[in-house]
C-alpha cells in the first residue's frame, strides 16, 4: 500500500503513471529484531519461577518486547511508510516524512540519462538504486532501494520520450499559429494597410517574441511549402 500523492498538487493535465514505496528489504532489520525479541520474551516467560507468575505474565513479557521493538525499529518503519516515489507524465517526485516533510522534483524534460545498479543479492531480492542525471542545478539524484529498478528505468525513459513529443507537438502548433498571423499581416500589407517597414517590424516581433516558437520550426514549414518565404 502506498501513500496516495495528493491530487491537488498535480498540474493541469498531469497524470500519475506509477507510485511506490522503497523495497521491502528496508524492513528486514525490523523483522529481525521482532523475531529476536519474541524469542527472548518467550524464553523469559518460560523460565520465570512460578512465584513470579502472578506479577509477570506471558502477555506482559511480550508487551515489553513490543515496546523495545518499537524503540529499535520505529524509525525504520516510519521512514519506509513515509517515503513515496511518484512518476507522472511531467516529473519524478520524491516525498519523505509524515509531519516534517521534504520533497524533490525532477522535470522529465531535464533528464539526460537514467542509470540503475544492482549487486548480486539486490538482483536476487529484486531491488536496486536508480541514478537520474539531469540538466540544471540538480545534476545527479540517487533514488535508493527501488523495486525492479530496470523496469523503472524503462518507465522513466518512456515517460520522458512522450513528454518530448508533447513539447515538439506544442511547438509545431505554435509555429503554425505564427504562419497564420504572418499570412494575415501579408494580407494587410497587400491591401495597403501596412507599409513595408511596419510589416517587417511586426514580422520580427512575431517571430522573436512569441513564447514557445522555435524559428527552426518556421524554417521547416517554409521548406515544406506551408509558408511563403517572401512574407
Amino acid at each position: 500500500m502506498t501513500v496516495k500523492y495528493p491530487e491537488h498538487l498535480l498540474t493541469d493535465g498531469e497524470e500519475i503513471l506509477r507510485q511506490f514505496r522503497p523495497h521491502w528489504k528496508v524492513l528486514l532489520p525490523a523483522l529481525g529484531w521482532a523475531m529476536a525479541l519474541a524469542a527472548v520474551a518467550g524464553f523469559i516467560a518460560a523460565v520465570l519461577p512460578d512465584r513470579w507468575s502472578a506479577g509477570w505474565s506471558f502477555g506482559a513479557s511480550f508487551a515489553l518486547a513490543l515496546v523495545v521493538w518499537l524503540v529499535l525499529s520505529g524509525r525504520a518503519l516510519v521512514d519506509w511508510y513515509a517515503t513515496n516515489y511518484v512518476l507522472t507524465n511531467e516529473r519524478i517526485v520524491v516525498r519523505q516524512g509524515l509531519i516534517a516533510r521534504s520533497g524533490t522534483e525532477i522535470p522529465l524534460e531535464n533528464i539526460t540519462n537514467v542509470l540503475f545498479s544492482q549487486r548480486v543479492l539486490e538482483r536476487v531480492l529484486g531491488y536496486g538504486d536508480v541514478i537520474i542525471e539531469s540538466a540544471g542545478s540538480q545534476g545527479q539524484s540517487r533514488l535508493e532501494d527501488i523495486p525492479d529498478p530496470e523496469a523503472f528505468q524503462s518507465e522513466v525513459y518512456r515517460a520522458r520520450e512522450l513528454r518530448s513529443l508533447h513539447f515538439r507537438s506544442s511547438s509545431s502548433v505554435a509555429a503554425r499559429d505564427v504562419v497564420e498571423q504572418l499570412e494575415a499581416l501579408a494580407d494587410l500589407r497587400e491591401r495597403g494597410h501596412l507599409t513595408e517597414e511596419e510589416f517587417a517590424a511586426k514580422k520580427r516581433r512575431l517571430l522573436g517574441e512569441l513564447p514557445g516558437v522555435d524559428p527552426a520550426e518556421v524554417r521547416e514549414l517554409i521548406d515544406e511549402g506551408e509558408i511563403d518565404p517572401t512574407l
